[in-house]
């Protein structure tokens, strides 16, 4: 079961103290050596001392009011201080018009709450509050609710001004009795206790922004953000992608091999966690989703089987989460970048470029076009060049000498590849896909670009020849075609035509007159080497009545069939009529 680990009760003043982590504690107690404004860039620990040391109240809540604007985008609408006759408004240098309505603060009844300021979309009432009760309250109020850092920020501010209010207390006449004084001396202890501890807590803090910040700015990566949160947390780091994948390990007991979950296990632990708010608890882990923009990137984890995680724990590994989900973001939209400049190379190689731009293009997305290539094309029945359809192409070639270019030219995927592909590709995307019907078309070798897209007609020849074969699936290379290497790109299509024409036209006027299939029956004859059997049981005809069509073919043409020339002739003919003319012409 997931689990969130302890939290702040209030959702702007904590009354809790930091647990610091043993790798932490040591640095919290040596002198830093930088300059207080980097410690402290909200000034709060400066201010501390001007509060702690004021002896007037009024001036004290005007201290803070004034400091409200250093902490953000926020302003302080009015300060209050709690009197035997009720609130009383603390007046400000300012002498502005009040915003806030006094009657409705009476309505808070001493606790926190929304107050009502014109034009503000957020405004709080903050308690000032000392061991005796109520103390004020300071009212602030902002454009837009304050994000986790803020809170923070404007409840140390609290807590330091009801500190300061407390000390005042201390200091009256009245409290002259020896029990009154052991009490004050005790609020007073409490309040510099809270106030060390917010003192840390801020430190704290601000390493980790400062350490994240750093790793950043340098453009570490992923190593270096798990590297940065083994070394603030104590507890080793991790980083997996949304398959469960391991990408960066920091930290001891890395396990060997990684184990590997399934899918659906994968999916119900992101579904898990998804649905929670900040790093969730699972088994051993604290996991923390990076998903910018709702989907899931990567996850951010640390190996916690004793527990021993606390706030600041949780803290680091929420803003941890962020510098990662910032770092995949980036990777994604530069992965992007370079998958769009490799399309857009291979597209222009595939029509014809300069060679001169094409090189430099070609380097500068990391591909060396000085090299021998082959143009590959790709078709699957059924599967149109889909996302998954292109990762799998993308995978089946993989295994490559070098990474091809791919690109889609309508339901084909064609690739520029170094490796002149083998069966085991084909074999490799039948099996990726699920279904063996599919066929690759492969051109002759290709040593400059300018040769490129001839290379591109020869495998798209390539290809049509085995999808009009008797086995149209697998992979075809052209330069195996043979003689439909001479009926292939670079012909004119008239001359082919009048070919066709001058030995099979006779018979393709016959078959359209009489809704007959004399050319196809010739066709399959000469498929099958002229076996009447295998002939018959392709077109899936008795053998007599094969017979007797060939018979026919003799009369309409004219033509001896045992002659070899004129058979040579029929069959080419029959060829370049089903495979280049596509069965045109009836």
């Amino acid at each position: 079961m997931a689990s969130h680990p302890s939290r702040r009760h209030s959702p702007y003043v904590s009354d809790q103290k930091v647990t610091r982590h043993p790798s932490n504690t040591a640095s919290t107690e040596r002198h830093d050596p930088r300059p207080l404004a980097a410690l402290d860039p909200h000034g709060l620990l400066v201010l501390s001392h001007t509060l702690l040391t004021c002896a007037e109240q009024s001036e004290i809540v005007r201290l803070a009011m004034r400091h409200v604007s250093a902490l953000g985008p926020y302003h302080a609408e009015a300060g209050y201080l709690a009197t035997d006759d009720g609130l009383s408004r603390v007046p400000d240098h300012d002498g502005g018009t009040p915003t806030v309505d006094d009657t409705g603060m009476k309505e808070l009844g001493e606790a926190d709450g929304s107050v009502s300021v014109p034009e503000r979309s957020w405004s709080w009432a903050f308690g000032l509050r000392g061991a005796g009760g109520l103390l004020g309250y300071l009212v602030v109020s902002s454009h837009s609710e304050p994000d986790e850092q803020g809170h923070f920020l404007l409840s140390t501010l609290v807590e330091l001004t009801s500190a300061a209010l407390s000390l005042t207390v201390t200091r009256a006449p009245q409290h002259d009795n020896t029990g009154e004084r052991s009490r004050l001396r005790t609020e007073r202890d409490t309040a510099l206790e809270q106030l060390d501890t917010v003192r840390s807590e801020l430190h704290l803090q601000n390493t980790v922004h400062e350490t994240l910040t750093r790793v950043a700015a340098r453009g570490g990566g992923e190593d270096a953000i798990t590297q940065a949160l083994y070394e603030l947390t104590g507890l080793s780091a991790l980083i997996e992608d949304q398959f469960g994948n391991l990408r960066s390990w920091a930290g001891p007991d890395r396990p060997d091999p990684y184990p590997v979950r399934s899918s659906t296990s994968q999916e119900e632990m992101l579904s898990q966690v998804a649905h929670e708010a900040g790093p969730v608890r699972v088994k051993d882990r604290l996991i923390a989703l990076a998903r910018p923009r709702g989907d899931v990137l990567g996850v951010l984890a640390i190996e916690d089987p004793e527990a021993t995680a606390d706030e600041h724990t949780m803290f680091t590994l929420d803003h941890a989460q962020q510098s990662l989900a910032q770092e995949l973001v980036h990777m994604r939209e530069l992965t992007e970048v370079e998958l769009r400049l490799r399309r857009q190379l291979i597209d222009d190689l595939l029509e014809g470029t300069d060679e001169t731009s094409a090189y430099a293009r070609a380097e500068a997305v990391g591909h060396d076009l000085q090299r021998t290539h082959y143009v590959v094309v790709v078709h699957w029945q059924g599967n149109a060049a889909t996302s998954s359809f292109i990762r799998a192409v993308d995978q089946a070639t993989a295994t490559t000498a070098t990474r091809p270019l791919i690109t889609r030219r309508g339901d084909r995927m064609v690739l520029l590849t170094e490796a002149r592909p083998d069966d085991a590709v084909y074999a490799a995307l039948a099996n990726e896909l699920g279904t063996p019907d599919g066929a690759i078309g492969v051109s002759t070798r290709c040593d400059s670009p300018e040769g490129i897209p001839r290379c591109y007609q020869e495998a798209l020849r390539a290809l049509e020849v085995r999808q009009n074969s008797r086995q149209h699936t697998g992979t075809t290379f052209f330069d195996d075609l043979g003689l439909y290497r001479i009926l292939g790109p670079g012909n004119d299509l008239r001359e082919l035509e009048g070919f066709v024409r001058e030995w099979l036209g006779q018979l393709i006027d016959y078959d359209a007159g009489h809704d007959t299939e004399l050319v196809e029956t010739l066709s399959r004859y000469f498929d099958c080497g002229g076996n009447y059997d295998d002939a018959a049981a392709m077109l899936t005809v008795h053998r007599s009545t094969l017979r007797y069509r060939l018979q026919r073919i003799r009369e309409i043409t004219d033509r001896d069939l045992a002659d070899v020339e004129s058979r040579l002739n029929l069959q080419v003919a029959t060829r370049v009529w089903k495979i280049i003319l596509g069965g045109r012409g009836r």
